[in-house]
């Protein structure tokens, strides 16, 4: 397996201020992390597109991305133009992150139908084939059974060619399929339950991330050596006390000890231990991309200087 150099990222759900965001992304970018976050969610949070545009502007090389846009709230046309435009105001730093959508709640809230999984995962795989149409310049005709294009070109065109790099996130079979047919990036989470009430606690081990890792490379092929794969962490607990962290992350996640200890999506331990336990996973799995929540912006700052670009 070739392996990919360490890149870091931070998911930054919190509304700010105006003067607090451009703080925040500059120090984000003064620790040394990759790449910015910002989720697509109507709850308190700010918007992807002109956060992300704003943070692009007060960085000179601060990556920018969405983890990820929830392909619902969206028509791919619009999404490809507003991917297209933030890649050319960031001067070619953006990533473009996609998901099905998971969340029953807010698609309750604002009356878009929450859709089997099945057909969600349908309408993202048009979404990808369509965006990715545009961003290569078009023009794009398509006629599927969600989204019908005809002969629209793609304007502007990004300047990351032939598209910027595209991750597509997801615990599933389906999704981690087409995200190993179609993205540059492949997202690794839990998988969301069914009935879109959040995430599986039960999908949280070593052997669930084996198994995903496996459906990604039968669906890549060959392409699956090229892939960068990337884990959301959900939480940083840095300590001497490996087991009491584990204890309280336990009691948080509603899982067992064992599980939080081996889980991909929790790093516990000392700054030492948790390098350790990053190489170990980029050595069997290839993960190498992660990125943590702001919450542990300042905690997770001594990892990313050890081992950011190695």
């Amino acid at each position: 397996m070739a392996l990919h150099p360490f890149r870091f990222g931070i998911t930054a759900p919190t509304v700010l201020s105006g003067p607090a965001w451009v703080e925040r992304v500059r120090r984000i970018e003064q620790l040394g992390y990759s790449i910015v976050h910002v989720p697509d969610h109507f709850r308190d949070q700010l918007a992807p597109v002109p956060a992300l545009t704003a943070a692009a502007m007060a960085t000179t090389r601060l990556r920018v991305g969405s983890l990820v846009f929830s392909n619902d709230f969206r028509h791919p046309v619009v999404l490809a133009k507003e991917a297209a435009t933030m890649d050319v105001l960031s001067s070619g730093r953006f990533e473009l992150g996609l998901g099905s959508g998971w969340l029953r709640e807010e698609y309750d809230q604002a009356g878009i139908s929450f859709d089997a999984p099945g057909t969600r995962i349908e309408r993202l795989t048009e979404a990808v084939s369509i965006v990715k149409g545009l961003l290569g310049g078009g023009p794009v005709t398509f006629a599927g059974r969600h989204y019908t294009i005809t002969g629209l070109q793609g304007r502007p065109s990004p300047i990351q060619r032939p598209h910027p790099p595209i991750l597509i996130g997801g615990g599933g079979p389906r999704t981690l399929s087409l995200a190993a047919r179609e993205a540059s990036i492949v997202g690794l989470v839990p998988r969301a339950r069914r009935d879109g009430g959040g995430l599986d606690r039960g999908d949280f081990g070593e052997a669930a991330l084996r198994e995903k890792i496996g459906w990604v490379r039968d669906a890549a092929g060959d392409r699956f050596e090229t892939l960068e794969l990337h884990a959301l962490i959900q939480a940083v607990v840095v300590t001497h006390q490996r087991m009491a962290g584990a204890e309280q992350l336990a009691e948080r996640f509603r899982v067992g000890r064992e599980v939080v200890l081996e889980s991909p999506y929790a790093l516990i331990g000392t700054v030492d231990e948790i390098c350790e336990t990053l190489r170990r996973r980029r050595e069997s799995y290839g993960v190498s991309y992660l990125t943590v929540f702001d919450r542990d912006l300042e905690t997770f700052g001594p990892v990313v200087e050890r081992l950011a670009g190695t």
